[in-house]
């Protein structure tokens, strides 16, 4: 699902190239991801919260995800939503997450939010790290 505001009216449809461009800015939820998000919301009691999602500097590789809560929004927040819940990015951190996938997976090693990001070029071992 495209994470972006979709317009109406009579202007004309934007061309195939414009629509990738606008697929590559924008920032996917799976349903997994949003299901995931909207128990622990639930759980904290927090109806209109939502996840902000960023890098920052450090880490073995360079940069680390940010990944919390955002009881309030920033005027220069940038808000993905899907399957009924919001994350929000900061425009910096939004240059390093575009085009990006949030997903949830379990498995045998254990359950958590994975980050399918095409701009990363490599990630640490201890998967807390990654470089752009």
């Amino acid at each position: 699902m495209n994470a972006e505001a979709s317009t109406t009216g009579s202007a004309p449809a934007a061309p195939p190239q414009a629509s990738a461009e606008s697929a590559k800015k924008s920032i996917e939820i799976t349903a997994n991801a949003a299901a995931e998000i909207a128990r622990q919301r639930d759980k904290r009691g927090t109806p209109e919260a939502r996840i902000r999602v960023g890098v920052r500097g450090g880490g073995c590789t360079g940069f680390s995800y940010v990944f919390e809560w955002a009881d309030s929004l920033r005027s220069s927040d940038r808000e993905f939503s899907a399957h009924g819940v919001a994350i929000v990015v900061d425009p910096k951190s939004l240059v390093y997450l575009a085009g990006m996938q949030l997903d949830f997976v379990r498995g045998m090693m254990g359950h958590g939010f994975k980050f399918n990001n095409p701009n990363a070029k490599g990630a640490c071992g201890c998967g807390e790290s990654v470089q752009f």
